[in-house]
Parts: structure tokens; sequence; C-alpha cells
């Protein structure tokens, strides 16, 4: 059987059970969720437009900011931050994106940037209660989705003006266009592949960048997502992330062969695939609870569904799946919070495991309420359209399994 160090016991005794400022904070989630998201919902995903008016009630209450963020990441056991995404996600996908998305941003900043950069460029993400912004993180390319490898959208150094020249193309990039910061993957030096890239910052109002074609979705329509243009967009050199001597020493590694540290559009990926799976589990959770009391309700023959033993049977799978996910989104979420390495790709686990069960949940949802499930009148079409993202972004089920494959066995798999 595979093990993971871990403390000893008498330093940390196991337990499942949520603290008082845990349960205090979901509760709090919850309310807002219940009280401002829901209600809101079914309109901006018909809008397919960015609720900033729900942003700005987030904001407000603070649950929207830096501080509230810092806040969630310095829990010790990790779990805040994945019971935070799965209560908001539970009220909406669409509006949990519009308000959680910068967190990828700032995700990218944390993992590559200097402490300066952190304290410099993290708030400007958020811009305060009064004016909230939002930040992007722009990496998958036209032509390099689930390949980060192949980056083509390429950094300039110019040393007399100590200025970084970006030119490509972004896609896929949530709040792309309409941040306030984003954060941009590009190669530095081609011939190294991913281990010569790097990340910047882009400054609110830099020219050079654009917005291109707003995507209209499937799912997650009160999310912003478009393509991102940079067409020689000089950035200041204290925007690369992590420096220009740090980014020199790590292409210095791989242009000797030495082993190679995390890259940056991974490195981002691997911090923020546990709370991108809580997103699917409070998505999987909201069908559930919705296909629960339809059936309760719901008469044919006689008597409620519930008791006919292919929905109760449905309902039981349903619940016991959305359990095991969660708890591989804790593991995860604890491991990395208490800095234990992902050494069976623990992470990639909890992404694919609770992807695969919010768009197996939510279809299981929409064949329970029948015809009703089909209709936008009810909210399990829109849930099960907000689920299937889950098996594609932040790396497609099939790279996760990849990923899993490759840590486990140690082959190079392809």
């Amino acid at each position: 059987m595979a093990t993971t160090d871990v403390p000893a016991a008498s330093e940390a005794p196991f337990s499942l059970a949520l603290t008082q400022d845990q349960e205090d904070v979901r509760d709090w989630v919850h309310g807002f969720a219940v009280n401002v998201v829901r209600p809101a919902a079914a309109e901006w995903d018909e809008r397919e437009e960015t609720p900033w008016p729900v942003i700005q009630e987030a904001a407000k209450i603070g649950l929207y900011g830096w501080e509230a963020m810092a806040q969630f990441a310095a829990d010790p056991s990790g779990l805040l931050f994945p019971i935070v995404h799965e209560e908001l996600f539970w009220g909406d996908a669409g509006i949990g994106m519009a308000i959680m998305g910068t967190g990828l941003a700032v995700a990218g900043i944390v993992s590559s940037g200097t402490p300066a950069q952190v304290a410099e460029w993290v708030p400007q993400c958020f811009g305060t209660a009064a004016a909230p912004h939002v930040g992007a993180f722009c990496v998958s390319e036209p032509d390099a989705g689930s390949d980060v490898s192949s980056l083509r959208t390429h950094a300039r150094y110019d040393a007399a003006a100590d200025e970084w020249v970006l030119n490509g193309q972004k896609a896929w990039a949530t709040n792309g266009g309409i941040a306030h910061v984003h954060v941009v993957v590009a190669t530095v030096d081609p011939a190294l592949g991913a281990r010569g890239q790097a990340a910047f910052v882009i400054p609110p109002g830099t020219p050079g960048l654009q917005m291109g074609t707003k995507v209209k979705k499937h799912g997650l329509r009160a999310s912003h997502t478009a393509d991102v243009f940079l067409d020689d967009c000089r950035v200041p050199g204290s925007c690369l992330l992590g420096g220009k001597e740090r980014l020199d020493e790590r292409l210095a590694r791989a242009r000797d062969g030495r082993p190679a540290r995390r890259q940056a559009a991974m490195q981002t990926f691997e911090s923020t695939r546990p709370a991108v799976a809580a997103q699917a589990i409070g998505i999987a959770r909201a069908a559930y609870e919705y296909a629960l009391e339809y059936a309760r309700h719901r008469t044919q023959f006689g008597r409620p569904i519930v008791e006919n033993q292919a929905i109760a049977f449905t309902l039981a799978d349903m619940r016991m799946e959305i359990d095991a996910a969660r708890l591989l989104v804790w593991r995860a979420s604890w491991m990395a919070r208490n800095q234990i390495a992902f050494t069976a790709a623990e992470g990639s686990m909890s992404k694919l495991k609770a992807g695969e069960v919010a768009v197996w949940a939510t279809e299981r949802a929409m064949q329970i309420l029948g015809g009703n499930g089909y209709a936008r009148e009810y909210p399990v079409e829109r849930m099960h359209r907000d689920a299937k993202i889950y098996t594609i972004f932040e790396g497609t089920s099939e790279i996760q399994r990849l990923v899993i494959a490759r840590a486990i066995s140690g082959a190079k798999l392809r």
C-alpha cells in the first residue's frame, strides 16, 4: 500500500470535523449563495455578461478581495479554500467563476512572483469594495491547449529600456481583456520548450494588449472568456514574475541539462487544481440536492418517485460519489497547505474525480427530472452545461490521467 510521509500522530491527530471558524465561514458563504447568487443565476446565464452587481456585493461583505483570499489561504488545514469554492459554486457556477476567476491570476503571481510583486499586484487584481476589479491568467493559445510546451507568445528583453516586449495571442482567458491585471505566460527561449517560459504581469492600461473575440460558451455563461492579443506590448522589467536573475538561473539550468524545476504555467495549475475540483463538487452537490428534493415530491403511479429503487439507488450513488470526490479534494488541499509533495499526482486525482462526478451527477439529475430536467425552467440543465467544462479546462480528464500515470509508474508516457 502506498504511503505518504506525514507528521507524527501526536503532532497532527486525525479528524474530519470542521473547526468552528470553518463552519462559520462555510455558513456565511452558503448564505450569500442562497440569498444573492441563486436568485441572480438564471438572469446572468441568459445575459452572458459579467455580473458586476454580484461581484460588488461580494466585495462589499468582504467575500471578494485580497484580504478574504489571504484569510482562506491562512487556514492551516488547507480546507477553507475548497469549502468556500464548493459553497459558492453550489449557488451557481457561472457567477462563482465570475467571482473566483481572479484567483487564477493571483495564483500565478503568488506561485512565481517575489514577495514584493505579490504585495504590489495581488491587491490590484481585486480592486476595492467600492470599485472592484478582476484579474486574468492567460496561458492557452489557439494551437496550445493541453500542450503548454508549444506556446508561441514570445517575450523579448529590451536591455536598453529594461523592458519586456510581448507578442502573441492568448485564448480561453477568463476575464481576458476586461481584467485590471493580466498575468501572461510567454516563451523567452523557444529552444527550451516549457522550460524556456516565464510569467509576466501586464499592468492596467498597458498599450499593446487588446481583447479579441468573446467566447459564447455552452456553460459558465456569467463568466467572461475571451481571446487576448499582445502586439509589441511593453512592460517594465520589474513585471517579470520572479525577476530576471531567477529567470536567467533557470534558463542556465535548462541549457546545461540540469534537472528541471516547475515551470510557470504548470506551477499555477498544480496549486489551483484542488480548488477547481471543489467547484465541480459544488455543482454536483447542487444537482444532487435538487434531484433528491424533486424525487421526494414528484408523484407517479400513486407514489413519490423516490420510492422506486431505480431512482433511490441513483441518488445513493450520487451522494456516495460526491462524498468520495470531496475527500480527494480535502486530501490534496491539506497536502498542498502543509507542503507535502504530491507523489502520486493527488491534485490531479482530485480534479479528475470531481470533474467527472460533476458531469455524471448533473446528467443523472436531469434524468430523474425527466422532461423537466431538459427545460430551462429548472436549474439542473444549467448545472449540466456548467459541469462539462470541468473535464476540459485546467487540464482535460485525459491529461489528468496522464499526469497520474506518470507519477505512479515513473514511465515517460505520451
